[in-house]
């Protein structure tokens, strides 16, 4: 005993303190470990001292008012990197706030990682009334891709490591870990500590399709009289653009994209088919779906909307994803940038182009359809409706081709995919799966952080209410966002008047002209009220050339929107009241 106490006994204290670490800083390790630099949140209880401790280490916190729209923005940052993005909550009410954002996520695969504090197991599991006691990770199970909860700090490194794994292999989506408050003061010895972390190695391998699935493929498409291509966004997450484009432009055939697949080849190129939608899903013999799923935004694969019997060649990294709806002819499951450069293989130089009649077909619909649209863009009346306004903004997008674009509402949702073009990829970010309001903020902010570009946000005035908050947050950071807001004084439009006659405004009725410039004006950013195309032209331009956070309340006709957009079927009430 004795020759033990004589080993540097008046170094104890301060020596033992410098030779371990806590779970604090191996939370915040595990993520540099693996080059994620950014974390969207928060802060509260049991967290607040990790997203400080984050930011001392070098990382970017990017603060929030509501961790719905963290998680929104990591969402989407996700997506454009093809990294997960981190949203960090705190513990029962926080938690739940980020849970639309973690489904959401994981709806539309987006690549995501909620990590929230919690109350302890034990307590939990007794419900002896902890504050804000919750039993998050059997909550989070049924809308994530995968839940992890970490009890020792030994493990934070391999938990960390299983849900960037599980968030961006196969088929990505939101993961949810949980981290108990009294593991993020855990103490552990940093060279153990160090031996713990893990770099996740090819976290998203290359999955190939089989030879045969290929040419099955390639073998019904030599045999379509009316082939069509259409892309979803999985085709522009997969950043396989070179070989997207390349199979379009080699094989001939017209492709349709989705909206979050605008600009992975610009909407400008002479196959596209966008103007002619109704038509090539109507009349299309072979339909090959890359990276789109035929849920409801696709009528399911049949119905009216597909018109004349067809086959579908469908490329999905999900197997179970074939058959979903209708039978898939020839399937190819792998990933899409494999599948896709398989394809362009077996296409080669002498590939048959698809018919004259087919070809001529799509483009005189197409033509005549834009033609259509030119004459009511050219229109311009008084006040301003959703097209002499989108008309503005369709010209700056095209003069600013690398600009973000987010957009959600319903009519402004439906108008805006339709009237402006994209030329870029993955610069296009609305409501995706779901059609969920309240995407706007999150976006725009996630967007505009990973990217470093401007971003316009293209919002409905009742699905900015969903966010609006978060005008602070993009003060805040002095984030080049320029919120344009479609004010049309409600829900759809706001002329519906209450039949009682009584005080209270029709449900659908918002403020009559409310001027959200001010909002913007009281975090320091610059507000813009405009009524005409002009004024909102003047308007955009000054925001992008400012790069400050901007606001412009577009005033438009009240009566200028439809109920419930495009997808008035959808309401039995509207539905019934059309027969």
């Amino acid at each position: 005993m004795a020759d033990v106490l004589e080993i540097r006994p008046q170094e104890s204290a301060e020596e033992n303190a410098q030779q371990t670490t806590d779970g604090f800083h191996l939370v915040i390790d595990a993520l540099k470990a693996n080059d994620i630099d950014t974390i969207f949140g928060l802060v509260g209880i049991p967290i607040t001292d990790l997203a400080r401790l984050a930011q001392a280490e070098g990382m970017r916190f990017i603060g929030f008012r509501h961790e719905q729209h963290a998680g929104h923005a990591a969402a989407i940052a996700g997506y454009m990197t093809q990294k997960p993005g981190i949203c960090l909550t705190v513990s029962a009410p926080g938690f739940l706030n980020g849970l639309t954002a973690l489904a959401n996520a994981t709806t539309n695969c987006f690549p995501m990682i909620l990590i929230s504090g919690s109350s302890e197991r034990e307590i939990v599991d007794l419900q002896q009334g902890d504050y804000e006691e919750m039993d998050q990770l059997n909550a989070a199970k049924p809308y994530a891709k995968a839940a992890y909860r970490v009890l020792h700090a030994e493990d934070i490194g391999i938990g960390l490591a299983r849900a960037i794994r599980a968030a961006v292999s196969g088929r990505p989506g939101g993961v949810y870990l949980d981290l108990p408050a009294k593991l993020l003061s855990q103490t552990i010895d940093a060279v153990k500590a160090k031996q713990s972390l893990v770099r996740v190695i090819d976290a998203a391998p290359r999955q190939l399709p089989a030879p045969d699935s290929v040419k099955r493929a390639i073998d019904l498409l030599k045999g379509a009289k009316r082939p069509l291509v259409l892309l979803g966004k999985g085709a522009a997450y997969s950043q396989a653009d070179k070989e997207i484009r390349a199979f379009i432009e080699k094989t001939g055939i017209p492709y349709l994209p989705m909206s979050m697949a605008k600009g992975l080849l610009p909407d400008t190129h002479e196959q596209s088919a966008s103007a002619a939608r109704s038509f090539v899903l109507a009349e299309s013999d072979v339909v090959v779906l890359i990276g789109a799923r035929l849920n409801w935004l696709l009528s399911h694969g049949k119905g009216k909307t597909w018109g004349k019997p067809k086959q579908f060649v469908q490329i999905d990294i999900s197997a179970q994803e074939m058959d979903s709806n209708v039978a898939i002819a020839a399937p190819i499951v792998g990933d899409i940038g494999s599948c896709v450069a398989s394809l362009v293989d077996q296409v080669g130089d002498n590939f048959p182009q698809p018919p004259k009649e087919w070809l001529d077909a799509v483009s005189e619909k197409k033509n005549t359809n834009l033609q259509k649209m030119a004459a009511t863009l050219a229109k311009n009346p008084s006040p301003m409706n959703f097209h002499s306004a989108l008309r503005v903004l369709r010209d700056i997008v095209k003069a600013n081709p690398d600009i973000n674009v987010v957009n959600e509402g319903a009519n402004t949702l439906d108008y805006a995919r339709a009237i402006i073009d994209m030329y870029q990829p993955r610069k296009r970010f609305d409501s995706g799966t779901w059609g969920v309001m309240g995407i706007g903020m999150g976006f725009a902010i996630g967007a505009a952080v990973t990217s470093g570009k401007p971003v316009l946000a293209i919002e409905g005035d009742s699905a900015f209410g969903f966010s609006g908050m978060e005008l602070e947050t993009i003060c805040r950071y002095d984030l080049p966002v320029c919120t344009i807001i479609f004010n049309n004084n409600g829900v759809y439009r706001g002329t519906d008047v209450n039949p009682t006659g009584g005080k209270d405004v029709a449900p659908t009725v918002f403020v009559k002209d409310a001027r959200y410039d001010k909002m913007i004006e009281a975090f320091g950013g610059i507000g813009y009220n405009v009524t005409t195309p002009e004024e909102l032209d003047k308007a955009v331009k000054e925001a992008i050339a400012s790069g400050k956070p901007t606001l412009i309340n577009a005033v438009i006709d009240e009566a200028a929107g439809t109920e419930s957009g495009r997808l008035t079927n959808l309401n039995p009430q509207s539905a019934a009241m059309k027969k």
